[in-house]
């Protein structure tokens, strides 16, 4: 590579869902050279597009870091798979598709914790809308034309209208829109797809419009090892680029403008520290140089815990006996091949719902994803009896956890300690959760298919035998977000101010779930893309330097 192939005006890092976003927004001005730089691959493999194929992307080296969290206090010990997207498209081509803002008061409190009114609910709303193609067209609150697809699921089941009627007989009322500033209520999921495909971040904003422009470059198969600085009249920094791990060379990337650090909530707190920003104590046990001491790097991690309930039923299909033999299979096979509809259509949750743990909460403080099928863990077998699996979450978890590299070399995995079911609160919800559910079982719309708990199980009843049920069987939905939370100016456990920018060092922000200061009351994919749509804004309408 000569001089020239190296030096930038804009590098972006990691070409995931913030990514390939702010990459399409910034390289649409032809004076401005924008490198995309991405240590996975294409996104050509073709379980990415097909949506039942996160089955075979999560846990595949190709399209998944294969993180591990440690062994949870609040998991009774456990470990948990932590899937993050490693491909064109990040996350957005491995994950549940599902189409959720959250509510309107998650972004009422960023404004509050940020002090930034812009951060407010009806101002980043056309942020959302920008880039939406809603499938009933535009409205108030919704965007059409834009290049994020957002499409009505292609199936239905008898069983899921059901629970659907059961959780209506118990109070949560039916909702066609998740997405109008406050999710309550039960219906099926939206989701991002385009005629049954999955629709992931690179084919919305990389292709063709990216591909197509001479001062955009893409190189993938590289990872990022640090980034590059120098030092500023007052003791500051600026960040000037990167060293790129090109597979057989280090490579330093120059940016003139601004780094764009998109690496995810678990990858771009890596690369801080890696390069020196970070808790000063840790970096130098690690014989790392500290360039900056700032201990809200990797710090207030959060995460949805969902606890997964199992009810087997009669009289009516799940997906345990339709795919349970070779028929079953092929009949599934073959109605997607004609149609693009049906069981290999599905998103790995299609009905949802949000609700209260207990009468006490303003607002929801559940969301439930349920689907006509059960197994014993994510990637094993289906059971072999028919039955439903009601998985509940807490949207607002009060537990913060922490990721930290555990050596100077880039290619080592960093700890990831989300410390879930640490506080009382969250104990608490985890057992108020567990009898909503069993109240939603217990309604008449229901009787005819004679739900019976065969996990956790009736037997277990109080307040501390259900949160010990929960750190036995709860998983994560996999959804980090805080390790780089944006905060009022001057707060020393800030690691962002409101525009995204790290404090105290000119030329770079962090633009991923990892700026969230709390997280969403909901799936947090496209809350991502409005950040990166609200960044690419603030960075277009500033004076020239």
């Amino acid at each position: 590579m000569s001089a020239s192939d190296t030096t930038f005006d804009y590098v972006i890092i990691g070409a995931g869902t913030a990514g390939c976003l702010l990459a399409n927004r910034l390289s649409a001005d032809p004076s401005k050279r924008v490198l995309l730089i991405e240590a996975g691959g294409h996104d050509d493999y073709h379980w990415i597009h097909i949506p039942v194929g996160y089955l075979y992307c999560i846990g595949n080296p190709r399209t998944d870091w294969l993180y591990q969290t440690e062994a949870e206090p609040g998991l009774n010990g456990r470990r948990l798979r932590y899937p993050r997207g490693k491909t064109l498209g990040g996350s957005s081509s491995i994950n549940g598709m599902i189409y959720m803002r959250g509510q309107a008061r998650d972004y009422d409190g960023w404004a509050e914790l940020t002090g930034d009114d812009s951060w407010r609910w009806d101002q980043v709303l056309p942020h959302f809308k920008r880039h939406e193609d809603y499938h009933r067209g535009a409205d108030d609150l919704h965007g059409a034309g834009g290049e994020w697809r957002v499409e009505k699921q292609r199936l239905r089941w008898d069983l899921l209208d059901a629970v659907s009627q059961a959780m209506q007989q118990a109070g949560i009322p039916a909702s066609d829109d998740f997405n109008r500033g406050s999710n309550e209520g039960v219906g099926y999921f939206d989701v991002n797809q385009r005629k049954g495909l999955r629709w992931n971040a690179a084919k919305a904003f990389l292709r063709p419009a990216c591909f197509a422009r001479p001062n955009f470059e893409l190189w993938t198969g590289a990872q990022v090892a640090r980034l590059m600085f120098d030092a500023v009249p007052g003791g500051s920094l600026r960040c000037t680029g990167a060293q790129v791990w090109t597979g057989t060379e280090l490579v330093t990337v120059q940016a003139h403008s601004e780094v764009l650090l998109c690496a995810g909530a678990i990858g771009s707190p890596q690369l801080l520290q890696l390069s020196g920003i970070g808790p000063g104590d840790l970096l130098r046990d690690l014989g790392l140089p500290v360039l900056k001491d700032a201990p809200g790097v990797g710090a207030n991690l959060q995460d949805h815990l969902q606890i997964r309930t199992v009810f087997k039923v009669n009289g009516v299909p799940t997906l345990n006996t339709l795919a349970g033999n070779v028929w079953g299979k092929a009949r599934i096979g073959l109605e997607y091949l004609l149609k693009r509809s049906g069981p290999m259509s599905m998103a790995p949750s299609q009905l949802g719902a949000f609700t209260r743990s207990d009468a006490s909460h303003a607002h929801p403080n559940l969301e439930y994803h349920v689907q006509p099928l059960s197994l014993e863990a994510f990637g094993e077998p289906l059971h072999t009896f028919p039955a439903f699996t009601a998985s509940v979450c807490n949207l607002n978890p009060t537990s913060r956890g922490t990721v930290r590299i555990t050596s100077p070399r880039f290619e080592d995995a960093p700890a990831i300690a989300p410390n879930y079911l640490a506080t009382p609160e969250d104990r608490k919800v985890a057992a108020d959760s567990l009898r909503v559910t069993r109240r939603i079982a217990a309604q008449q719309a229901l009787a005819r298919y004679q739900p019976q708990e065969w996990k956790p199980g009736v037997q277990f009843q109080t307040d501390e035998e259900l949160a010990r049920l929960a750190g036995d069987i709860a998983t994560t939905i996999f959804h980090p977000v805080g390790t780089t939370r944006m905060g009022r100016e001057g707060d020393p456990t800030a690691v962002l101010d409101s525009q995204m920018r790290v404090q105290g060092v000119a030329g770079l922000r962090v633009v991923d779930a990892g700026a969230m200061p709390t997280i969403t009351s909901g799936n947090t994919n496209s809350p991502v893309l409005m950040m990166a749509e609200k960044v690419a804004a603030m960075i277009r309408s500033a004076p020239a330097s």
